[in-house]
């Protein structure tokens, strides 16, 4: 049977393959991926790959499609059922498969689902994504053959994982959880059960209309009832995450949001302790502050690019021990395998908390340089001329002789602080944020970058939303 597919141009990503579940998205593009990755695999000399699914309502009928379309390609699926993306790379890891697929919408509204893909050890994406739709659409595939499925149960294994490098002490902290009716619900289950101190898991049945708030803990009304919860308990900390569990967030005991970056300093002086001197990675959107903190406790940082993906092809190649974005993807490759996992992550964390010198995380955190920033900025550009927009700053920037980053996108440091624009690798939109010590300061910054926009013919971004103290 000759096998030919066209995929809508739209759920081919930069990281991954995504789209709405009966517009942009069918079982029989989960067949196709299957198919076509397959024979990826099958072609680099593998025989197996393992996939997982989250917990929305379309995931077991692609997941069961995306395992036809493998095993049609003569490849062996493990099939690991449902649970976060972090317990799929845990299996593909250390089973050493040729290849790992996650069916998951991540943080998405519930009508998306999608499909996050490794090649062996190392993430899949960019133009191999591409090749996928190049493959599907010429036929390009390995003859069809059939190969079994076998069900395996990875969650005791990796939860007994997690909890080895479990390392508090005897301190007993009072803990929340919001697992936002995600995919980590079962694993969150046996790990609180194990961890020492008290715990309370909020929205821990999973359920793939997420009915008690949007699962994205970047977002700040997401985590109102968290924040609740850790005050109405007294908790040492709240901790969120999103869909499909490789993302966190962070609430201290006073109830203020940890941003990525901020939780990333008290992660970074722990790792350097144990490994000094190291490389430490953080994204382009990042304050100065951790890249400052990273330094003084003696590691080197490093800026580069945003996007999961390519902070961990960046983390493989620098050996460095620990990474992380704005976005909450957290990843360890100290102690850990350098994939981004949001329960490792709140375990290592919850270990520095045990830990810390003072009574409170909040005491951690307020001892933070204080600096003032914009939230992250989105605003609409075209997939094209978000590109030529960037290019035309950063040449403007370049004559005026500013002193830029352009790693990913225009970072401009200045006397007052610092601004950044970049354009979204998945959505048709431009992202800017500023970061400045006074309001004087933040206003001038917001104004450097409002005039390069304008220099472009494009609006001023609404920059409301600015907050102290981060």
């Amino acid at each position: 049977m000759t096998f030919r597919h066209d995929f809508d141009p739209t759920s081919l990503r930069e990281y991954d393959i995504r789209g709405i579940v009966g517009k942009t998205l069918s079982t029989d593009d989960a067949f196709a991926i299957g198919r076509c990755f397959g024979s990826i695999v099958a072609r680099e000399g593998g025989t197996t790959t393992a996939i997982g699914y989250d917990g929305r309502l379309s995931s077991p009928e692609l997941a069961e499609a995306l395992s036809n379309g493998l095993r049609a390609s003569g490849i062996q699926v493990l099939n690991i059922g449902r649970g976060p993306t972090p317990m799929l790379y845990y299996t593909a890891t250390t089973m050493e498969t040729g290849g790992a697929v996650m069916v998951t919408g991540s943080h998405n509204p519930p009508d998306y689902n999608g499909f996050k893909m490794m090649l062996g050890r190392k993430p899949f994406f960019g133009a191999q994504i591409q090749d996928i739709g190049r493959m599907a659409r010429e036929g390009d595939v390995v003859p069809e053959s059939a190969a079994p499925t076998r069900t395996i149960d990875m969650e005791e294994d990796y939860v007994k994982r997690l909890l080895r490098d479990w390392d508090g002490k005897d301190r007993k902290l009072k803990v929340v959880w919001d697992n936002g009716n995600g995919s980590a619900g079962d694993v969150l289950a046996q790990l609180v059960r194990h961890l020492p101190g008290e715990h309370t898991v909020l929205n821990g049945v999973i359920d793939g209309t997420f009915p008690a708030h949007h699962p994205d803990p970047t977002v700040p009304k997401n985590l109102e009832q968290l924040i609740a919860e850790v005050l109405a308990r007294g908790a040492d900390i709240g901790i969120a995450f999103d869909g499909d569990a490789d993302r966190i967030g962070i609430v201290d005991d006073g109830g203020t949001i940890m941003f990525g970056d901020q939780l990333m300093v008290l992660l970074a002086r722990d790792v350097l302790r144990g490994n000094p001197g190291a490389t430490i990675i953080a994204d382009v959107k990042a304050s100065q502050v951790l890249f400052d903190e990273i330094a003084a406790a003696g590691g080197v940082p490093l800026m580069w690019k945003t996007g999961h993906s390519l902070i961990k092809s960046k983390m493989a190649e620098t050996e460095c021990p620990l990474a992380g974005e704005m976005s909450g993807h957290i990843f360890f490759a100290d102690k850990w395998y350098g994939f981004d996992d949001a329960l490792y992550a709140a375990v290592r964390t919850l270990g520095v908390v045990a830990r810390l010198p003072y009574q409170h995380l909040s005491d951690a955190r307020k001892k933070l340089p204080q600096v003032i920033n914009t939230p992250e900025v989105r605003f609409d550009c075209d997939d094209t001329r978000k590109f030529e927009v960037i290019e035309e700053v950063a040449e403007r920037l370049r004559q005026e002789g500013a002193t830029v980053s352009e790693i990913d996108g225009v970072r401009v440091l200045t006397e007052d602080g610092w601004w950044l624009l970049r354009a979204s690798n998945t959505q048709a939109v431009l992202v800017a944020r500023c970061e400045a010590k006074t309001e004087a300061g933040l206003e001038a910054l917001k104004a450097a970058l409002v005039k390069q926009l304008a220099a472009s013919g494009l609006p001023a971004p609404d920059f409301s939303g600015a907050h102290a103290g981060h």
